[in-house]
């Protein structure tokens, strides 16, 4: 007979919530416009053959040991020099690579956070990076965007009540100020600038997620708020966007003491030296400025194709900023409406998107969802967008 096991208590900040959009979903003829994912087909499948090839039969003696050859070293310079192009200016020794940039934000928050300290997020921010702060026991206040990213104004008016009172202030702010996710903004020079002198002015991080800054349909490279306050940002970024994301490799830039504490999360481990080995061949072996050219021609095209969609099915019954670059559109509706009233017909019907109130702490977002133009194909954005509209007007009309 065995013996029934009695409940076991898990960790109090595990999460309770599902996959979101769609995430499980097998069927080939779904339209996912939900996953905020790069286009299959521009995955460098052939350069990455051969660098994989390169990496196991010319370095593989050392790249597959702990401590591995030399992709790693490579791997950091590749990224000390990109970085320029957004003013950062580092040495080696301030980059740490990390299992892609999810790994880095919570890293970050764990070095950074303990429970009921203050984290300040934009509101609509990423998901995910609100899980990792809720993991940490975070206590999370969010300051609305708008077309120029999020209202550095507020934030310091808050913190300036903060400081009168003596109450708490951030340990954290989160933002990704580059094609924002999900809004697609992005944030202007001088909210940058502000920004910075505030972190340092009132002593808390700001921990900025660069992950779309790549994609510029404009070419066009602001530079980082990490280049205005060096202490007190920590700068994330990765190769998912831009190479491809089941290679999980990004990247942390810090301060001495900040990267410190982060190796001692990683158990003296570094992020796989094998991968990195493969990275640095491929990086070696391709020119990267005409790959990102061909990246950033599909998505724009992409983009506006989903405009153009939108517009034909859902003519003035939303609204939306077009963005620059990245992989989203940020679609609201009237007041009244609620997505989760037509977002489950159009599962139902073969495709999904993300509800705006995913994307928020507190109860907001209920009338916006998040759009995807990156994944799919020119016919399945057609498609989907069709099929949402036809969900929306059966609900309201």
């Amino acid at each position: 007979m065995v013996k029934q096991l009695q409940n076991y208590q898990y960790a109090k900040y595990l999460p309770s919530s599902p996959s979101i959009g769609g995430t499980t979903v097998t069927d080939p003829f779904h339209v996912h416009l939900s996953f905020g994912y790069p286009s299959t087909h521009l995955f460098p499948i052939a350069e990455l053959n051969h660098a994989a090839s390169n990496a196991i039969l010319n370095h593989g003696t050392q790249a597959l040991h702990y401590s591995g050859g030399d992709g790693p070293r490579k791997i950091i310079e590749w990224i000390r020099n990109r970085s320029k192009i957004r003013s950062i200016y580092v040495k080696n020794k301030q980059i740490i690579t990390t299992a892609g940039a999810m790994q880095a934000i919570d890293l970050a928050a764990k070095v950074l956070v303990n429970p009921d300290d203050e984290v300040w997020v934009e509101g609509p921010t990423y998901f995910n990076a609100l899980q990792s702060f809720r993991m940490a026991g975070a206590k999370i206040k969010s300051f609305p965007i708008d077309k120029q990213g999020v209202q550095v104004d507020l934030i310091e008016e808050t913190l300036v009540k903060a400081r009168q009172l003596n109450k708490k202030i951030p340990k954290l702010f989160y933002c990704m100020p580059n094609f924002h996710n999900p809004s697609g903004v992005s944030l202007s020079l001088e909210r940058r600038q502000r920004l910075a002198q505030l972190a340092n002015e009132y002593n808390f991080y700001i921990l900025e997620d660069d992950a779309y800054s790549e994609l510029s349909f404009k070419n066009s490279y602001p530079p980082a708020i990490y280049s205005f306050a060096e202490e007190r940002v920590i700068y994330v970024g990765t190769f998912s966007k831009i190479i491809a994301p089941g290679i999980r490799l990004g990247w942390i830039i810090a301060n001495d003491e900040v990267l410190q504490n982060i190796h001692l999360l990683m158990l003296g481990s570094q992020t796989s030296p094998f991968t990195q080995q493969i990275i640095a061949s491929l990086l070696e072996g391709i020119s990267f400025e005409d790959h990102l050219e061909q990246l950033i021609s599909t998505y724009r095209q992409k983009r506006d194709i989903m405009i153009e969609s939108i517009e034909t099915f859902f003519g003035d019954d939303v609204t939306f900023d077009i963005p620059e670059g990245g992989f989203f559109l940020w679609l609201s509706f009237r007041p009244e409406v609620v997505t989760t009233n037509f977002a489950d017909e159009a599962f139902r019907r073969g495709v999904s998107i993300v509800e705006g109130k995913s994307f928020f702490e507190t109860n907001q977002g209920s009338n916006q969802l998040r759009l995807c133009f990156s994944y799919c194909n020119e016919e399945q954005i057609r498609r989907g967008i069709k099929i949402l509209a036809e969900s929306y007007y059966a609900h309201y009309r």
